[in-house]
């Protein structure tokens, strides 16, 4: 099974939509391997999107990161990039699918409500900047749970 991260951003979970977001998720097939609900720091934030340094929205993104908390998840399931990915919609709402995360709920491409990887390999990363491996519930065990 593949593994994918996804967070929901502050405005995400300023208008309290962590539950629609997870309950998403889950619907379609996928399990929750790990989460948690951190603000991020100014350090942390500008370390995970480095590769936007040099962009002229650099500044604007890391102050939108650190103005509230956000939601670290750890997906798993068959295709869980694209599965994600899907879910959540295009970048830019105003071009998202009805039905997605960001046609719902994201008021502009700056504050689209949720991230996802956009590759196993870039999934592999993330999860590793955020979560210690320890932290990881397996799949066949979340799904177990979820079950319950």
């Amino acid at each position: 099974m593949e593994k994918t991260f996804a967070m929901v951003k502050p405005n995400g979970m300023k208008h309290a939509l962590l539950g629609s977001v997870l309950s998403r998720y889950e619907a379609a097939g996928l399990a929750v391997q790990a989460v948690r609900v951190v603000r991020m720091t100014r350090e942390q934030a500008e370390g995970f999107y480095a590769e936007h340094r040099e962009k002229g929205f650099f500044g604007e993104l890391i102050d939108f990161m650190t103005s509230g908390p956000v939601a670290l998840l750890v997906l798993g399931g068959e295709n869980a990039v694209a599965a994600v990915r899907a879910i959540n919609g295009a970048t830019d709402p105003a071009k998202a699918a009805p039905g997605t995360i960001r046609f719902d709920y994201a008021p502009s491409v700056g504050e689209n409500v949720v991230h996802s990887s956009d590759s196993p390999e870039s999934a592999a990363r993330e999860i590793a900047y955020w979560f210690q491996p320890s932290e990881l519930v397996d799949y066949a065990v979340s799904k177990r749970i979820a079950t319950l």
